[in-house]
């Protein structure tokens, strides 16, 4: 990254700017950061609801636990320590369920690999109540997604039958299906690509080659090595506008371990990733004040991953949810330009010719047996135009 360069966060609010200043430190006293606007011009109400946000209220309340501030109110420190409670038993939930899955698993001769959860926690906070998770995100093989399904069923869990296919376009164009156990409150989603598509990563078996074992359950548990986690990672945050900074939290906790560089920009180049880890580095620099190597530099450079970095402040300063609906027009329209100025050019080329390939919606607008979906194909511009057509003399 070029030494002088400066992320312009002028826009974000107070509350903001103090939440940065405590997570973004090791030893932290109020009256020493940046932050100069002092304790009596904050908004608490909205400082709880940013740390609830951003999922980082595990870092707050320990923080804030340890400097034992008197300018911060009674109960905005009950409040951090009423969810860390709940997010440690939380964790402890999913560890337990975790542990049962995996070992289901196992038992049937499928080989899994947990992306985030409880392993993740353990792993770069070293505890898992110092970071949150809602569910739990395992890997297979895709051969394996049915009999995947048939051992949660019988554990009780229920298929989230949302997505909807043609011309079995679920395989590159989704990369994960939900199961719902309504008695445990437990979602799991079994993934058979680390993204949706179109696009290249990893094969499976390349990942388990490189894997990691976790000490936190009884049986093992696998998941990913090192430099397959941060291009793991990196992907995702950047997918999600880096709207969370717990995402950002975890860079930080990474580039703070032993990583192989060079086998890193390895990774990285081969899979169009570059200046996406580029994004992220600059972004934990900047925000969290992440120590970077030198070598860590070379790998945050260019005048894109600074642009895209700069982009994601849109997110991260309103406090946007993309995983709730409905998203606000701005925002959706924001947020199709950010991801297509995400995408390498071979990305944008297989992206555009995605457009040709039927969509369900394509099969709901003219039903047509299964022998005869292959006609979806040359009939797709006409049903797209009809779709378009039609909804324009609705509105």
């Amino acid at each position: 990254m070029e030494a002088g360069y400066h992320m312009d966060v002028s826009l974000f609010p107070n509350e903001l700017e103090l939440m940065l200043s405590l997570i973004k430190t090791e030893e932290v006293n109020i009256g020493d950061t940046s932050y100069n606007k002092g304790l009596t011009d904050i908004d608490w109400a909205f400082f709880l609801e940013l740390a609830t946000h951003h999922r980082v209220f595990p870092t707050l309340y320990t923080k804030l636990k340890s400097m034992n501030e008197p300018g911060i109110p009674p109960y905005v420190m009950q409040s951090l320590r009423n969810d860390y409670q709940q997010n440690t038993f939380q964790m402890l939930h999913l560890s337990a369920e975790m542990d049962t899955i995996c070992k289901l698993l196992s038992d049937s001769g499928i080989r899994s690999l947990v992306l985030k959860g409880p392993v993740l926690a353990a792993d770069l906070y070293g505890d898992i109540s110092q970071r949150t998770s809602g569910d739990l995100d395992i890997l297979i093989p895709i051969e394996e997604l049915e009999h995947a399904e048939q051992l949660l069923v019988r554990q009780g869990y229920e298929k989230d039958e949302y997505i909807q296919t043609v011309l079995n376009d679920w395989k590159w164009r989704h990369h994960h299906i939900t199961f719902f156990h309504h008695h445990k409150g437990i979602k799991v989603e079994i993934h058979w690509r680390l993204g949706p598509g179109p696009g290249k990563e990893p094969s499976f078996q390349a990942l388990w080659e490189r894997r990691r074992t976790s000490a936190i359950t009884r049986h093992p548990v696998y998941y990913l090595g090192r430099e397959d986690l941060f291009l793991f990672l990196v992907s995702h945050g950047a997918r999600h506008g880096w709207s969370r900074l717990r995402w950002l939290l975890d860079i930080d906790r990474m580039v703070k371990q032993s990583m192989d560089v060079r086998k890193l920009r390895r990774l990285l180049k081969q899979y169009e990733h570059l200046h996406i880890g580029a994004q992220a580095l600059i972004l934990a620099s900047q925000l969290l004040h992440t120590p970077l190597t030198e070598e860590m530099r070379t790998l945050a450079q260019g005048q894109r991953a600074r642009n895209l970095a700069q982009e994601a402040l849109f997110y991260i300063r309103q406090m946007i949810n993309l995983h709730t609906d409905p998203i606000p027009y701005e925002v959706s329209e924001y947020h199709k330009k950010h991801l297509f100025s995400l995408m390498s050019n071979h990305r944008k080329l297989l992206f555009i010719l995605n457009f040709f390939y039927p969509y369900p919606e394509d099969a709901n607008t003219l039903a047509l047996p299964k022998y005869l979906h292959f006609l979806y194909f040359p009939l797709r511009p006409f049903l797209w135009v009809w779709r378009k057509t039609k909804k324009v003399a609705l509105s």
